[in-house]
């Protein structure tokens, strides 16, 4: 693997909003996350995401959240910065931004709600990359959100801008990570992104993971890219199932998965950060039960896999 490539390698927890009391963006809750995730030795952190939940938030409360969290941790992780917007200005925006504060790549979804083709997509990632000309750009790949697929004629357009170093495939199907793999002549990297699915992914040859439940049990997604980088397929499927089991359990509540996610963290001794942001639903009562029999399966998991 190219050297400037091998830094991607590893688990990257996709960033949540961290919000006050009042459902503001909190700068010292978002450091106080970062520096939590340091703490527990993953290698970087995707920001800006879904997960960090970027659609219903304005372009000055995401450079907001990304400058606390290179205040942090800049230099001490690899920073991802996710900097698609709903149009090319504001993304263009997010990107010099985010190449202003030193991040190690920028990343956009393609163009949301109008289907485009092809050619327009290329196009809308193409003009964000230039206004980062000096940074490593990653295309995100979430068709059941974006309603529109990555192809591989596509991503061979994209391998034409020496930027773009990868993708971050959050198809289900494991087989696109090798069709990327597969695509072009010179090397790029591929993250997995369901997180369900991380063992497969990495089977399948993907570097590392980014995933939106990452950082509510960090240690277990770490403790199976260490056993699968060494051959531990078996051990490291045992860690994914039980990762899986309290996926589902997380999704159980009637309360948005990020508001549960909250909950646990908080349960788990983590920063309080907040709820999360209207119209993504609250927890509801009995959602609280659920939110600590998962912290409890988690802290049951880390101590069986991770000790």
């Amino acid at each position: 693997m190219d050297e400037k490539l091998k830094r991607y390698q590893g688990i990257f927890p996709a960033f949540y909003a961290c919000y006050d009391d009042t459902g503001r963006v909190s700068t010292s809750r978002t450091k106080s996350l970062a520096k939590y995730l340091l703490a527990k030795g993953v290698t970087g952190l995707y920001v800006g995401g879904s997960s960090g939940e970027c659609i219903y938030q304005s372009v000055e409360e995401r450079k907001t959240i990304l400058e606390a969290v290179m205040d942090a941790v800049g230099g001490k992780l690899v920073v991802i910065a996710h900097v698609a917007c709903n149009n090319t200005a504001d993304s263009c925006e997010l990107a010099r931004h985010a190449e202003s504060l030193g991040v190690d790549a920028i990343a956009a979804i393609p163009p949301i709600y109008f289907h485009l083709p092809p050619y327009a997509i290329a196009d809308y990632w193409n003009a964000i990359s230039a206004a980062a000309p000096n940074t490593d750009f990653i295309i995100y790949n979430i068709p059941q959100l974006a309603g529109v697929a990555l192809s591989t004629q596509l991503l061979q357009e994209m391998a034409k801008n020496p930027r773009v170093i990868g993708v971050k495939n959050s198809s289900m199907p494991t087989q696109d990570i090798q069709m990327w793999r597969d695509a072009t002549e010179r090397e790029l990297v591929v993250f997995n992104g369901p997180d369900e699915q991380l063992l497969s992914g990495l089977a399948a040859g993907a570097v590392g993971g980014i995933g939106g439940t990452y950082a509510a049990m960090p240690e277990l997604y770490e403790r199976i890219f260490t056993l699968v980088r060494g051959g531990g397929i078996l051990p490291a499927r045992d860690i994914q199932d039980a990762c899986c089991h309290i996926i589902y359990k997380m999704c159980s509540g009637q309360g948005n998965m990020y508001a549960m996610i909250k909950e646990i963290l908080r349960l788990r001794g983590a920063p309080d950060i907040g709820g999360v942001r209207a119209p993504l639903y609250p927890l509801q009562p009995g959602d609280e039960a659920i939110a600590a029999s998962c912290a409890a399966d988690i802290d049951a998991a880390i101590a069986q896999f991770c000790c």
